[in-house]
């Protein structure tokens, strides 16, 4: 279904399938950069943390020839080792050259984006509130561009507590998979005691995050449950669930399987809403729908707010060897 689509307040069991769900851009080419490297180097390639958060797509990866390893260090010299789309912080690099590694950058470009910002507000003498997570590894590769200058805020409730050197010189940026409404509220709670607060010059929620958000918001009053398919280290699957309860669904759970799903929880539910994070494949959502028109609900309606167009290439050096292989 289009924009057209319109509350329907019969009594049926139905599903509304929320579009565009799944893989955004940076996913898809994180993923790709694993999959091309293995066809160059063949196996083993290494990767420096999951390369997406999700439990599939990392146990698939491994079963092609992939290692993940949590730092450079247990990467054998001279070997071949991936950066995760969540990016990582300069030293990291530095890391990689002093093994000799063959060091391959599938961080997302809008991942990349706020680094970008974070140096050059640093380089301009500006304190860094940086919204997000303590310990997701985004926040952790976005801090480590200018850890002298960033602050973390975790939430509206941190804004109470930043302390700055120049309230004239201060600038906010964020994880790029946050939810929007939690975000803004932690930016106005900022603006309350810095009214002299910067934004970023573009927003830093990715849109595949404020896109997947969006539409939940609009399905969700009309459901009993919404079904995220998803990995619980995933930030934005996690905001989905709770975006989903915000926006008025009486019960919001995240699977990584449709296995996991609870018949419990369909036993007073009529209209059901199913969506998935951006590192999340389309089969897992395919057999989400299986298991519940297998338990009566085959009536799907997809509910789609915008098309998404954006694809990202490969990384350079990955994207000529490619080009030169298919050539």
């Amino acid at each position: 279904m289009g924009a057209g689509w319109r509350p329907y307040h019969g009594r049926v069991r139905r599903v509304l399938l929320a579009s565009p769900r799944g893989y955004c851009a940076g996913v898809d080419r994180a993923v790709q950069t694993v999959e091309e490297a293995l066809k160059h180097y063949g196996p083993p390639v290494y990767v420096r943390k999951q390369i997406v958060h999700n439990k599939h797509v990392v146990t698939t990866l491994e079963a092609r020839g992939a290692i993940f390893v949590e730092e450079n260090d247990e990467v054998p010299e001279g070997a071949v080792v991936i950066f995760s789309a969540h990016g990582v912080a300069p030293e990291v690099y530095q890391q990689a050259r002093e093994r000799g590694l063959r060091a391959i950058d599938a961080t997302c470009p809008l991942v990349t984006k706020v680094h970008q910002e974070a140096r050059r507000f640093a380089a301009e003498g500006f304190d860094i509130l940086l919204i997000g997570h303590e310990g997701h590894e985004e926040v952790i590769g976005t801090a480590g561009e200018a850890p002298a200058n960033v602050q973390l805020v975790d939430g509206p409730e941190g804004a109470q507590t930043v302390s700055v050197r120049d309230p004239a010189k201060v600038v906010w940026l964020s994880q790029t998979t946050l939810s929007v409404d939690e975000t803004m509220e932690t930016v106005d709670r900022l603006k309350r005691r810095l009214p002299l607060l910067q934004s970023p010059p573009s927003d830093d929620i990715c849109y595949a995050t404020q896109n997947r958000q969006q539409v939940i918001k609009q399905i969700a009053p009309e459901c009993d449950l919404v079904i995220v398919v998803g990995s619980r280290n995933s930030s934005n699957s996690v905001r989905l669930c709770e975006v989903a309860l915000d926006a008025g669904a009486t019960a919001a759970h995240l699977v990584d399987y449709a296995d996991q799903i609870d018949p419990a929880w369909l036993a007073s539910a009529e209209t059901i809403g199913v969506t998935s994070g951006a590192s999340v494949p389309e089969e897992l959502v395919v057999q989400v729908l299986a298991w519940l028109a297998e338990r009566g609900f085959a009536d799907v309606e997809e509910v789609t707010t915008v098309r998404e167009k954006l694809t990202f290439a490969l990384p350079r050096d990955l994207k000529r060897q490619t080009s030169a292989r298919h050539g």
